[in-house]
């Protein structure tokens, strides 16, 4: 990324990174986003955009309310039900949020993650492009893993709410 423009800190400011995984040993179910948004950047939080259906999907999904607890409580609950988070873009450039920007990606280290969850029966992918992206860099485990390609849980994603979640309960299946 030579040539591009640098803050004070040497950082380029269109370099998004994501965030760090929250996964534990129960982890069972690992749902893959491609890049977090600049809301959920800005605030260091998966899924921080007011608008995203993420908290209410997998909510629906686990028949539990998600959306209304508190952030950490919520990444409490979903680890105590064998659910983890992560991305498949360790950074990029992007201007904005949308996943069509994403530009000069590196991708995360799925398969260093994965090799360390002994419980895990699935991966679904949060929309097309983390499915695009993290197919490619899950190596054999693709093979040995149940694989969720799931409707985007992004407001940009404009199927009704109903048709994603529908899509989303099959993630109890591997719970």
């Amino acid at each position: 990324m030579t040539g591009l423009l640098k803050d004070a800190d040497g950082i380029d400011p269109a370099v998004k990174t994501h965030l760090a995984p929250v996964v534990d040993d129960r982890t069972r179910v690992l749902i893959l986003g491609s890049l977090p948004g600049e809301a959920s950047l800005a605030a260091q939080r998966y899924y921080a955009h007011p608008q995203n259906a993420f908290w209410r999907l997998v909510g629906d999904a686990l028949s539990e309310d998600f959306a209304t607890l508190p952030y950490e409580a919520r990444l409490d609950r979903l680890r105590a039900r064998g659910v983890g988070l992560w991305d498949v873009v360790a950074s990029a450039t992007r201007e904005g949020s949308l996943d069509s920007a994403i530009r000069l990606s590196e991708a995360a280290d799925l398969q260093g993650l994965i090799a360390t969850l002994p419980a895990l029966r699935c991966v679904g992918f949060n929309g097309a492009t983390a499915a695009k992206i993290g197919s490619k860099s899950l190596g054999t485990w693709a093979e040995r893993l149940a694989i969720l390609r799931l409707p985007s849980s992004s407001p940009a994603f404009t199927q009704p709410f109903a048709r994603k979640a529908e899509a989303w309960r099959a993630l109890s299946a591997y719970l």
